[in-house]
């Protein structure tokens, strides 16, 4: 990509609002990756690593729209693409709000 341009760009949590972030949260699949994501590593996009009976370009629109919401990011290395929540900045942003999405 030119300009050195993130292929997948995120937004600052500073313009975040809430709303926005339990609108993306607001899909049971959104909110089962976020559980995934939680454990604080990066995972593959691969359809085969999560386990939902939905199309690719189903999970595809799953994972834009956390990351547009500011809650994830993507790493690119090379062909490999992997997600990750950005949990230190949503902690900083929105205390206690990550904890209380992981509890039953």
């Amino acid at each position: 990509m030119s300009n050195n341009q993130p292929e997948y760009p995120i937004p600052d949590l500073g313009s975040v609002q809430l709303v926005d972030v339990l609108r993306a949260l607001g899909d049971p699949i959104r909110l089962q990756i976020l559980r995934v994501l939680s454990d604080g590593r990066a995972h593959p996009k691969h359809l085969t690593e999560w386990g939902f009976d939905v199309q690719k370009s189903t999970m595809s629109h799953h994972f834009k729209t956390l990351r547009e919401a500011g809650l994830t990011e993507t790493i690119v290395e090379g062909r490999t693409h992997a997600i990750r929540l950005r949990r230190a900045e949503l902690d900083a942003r929105f205390p206690g709000l990550v904890a209380s999405l992981l509890t039953d």
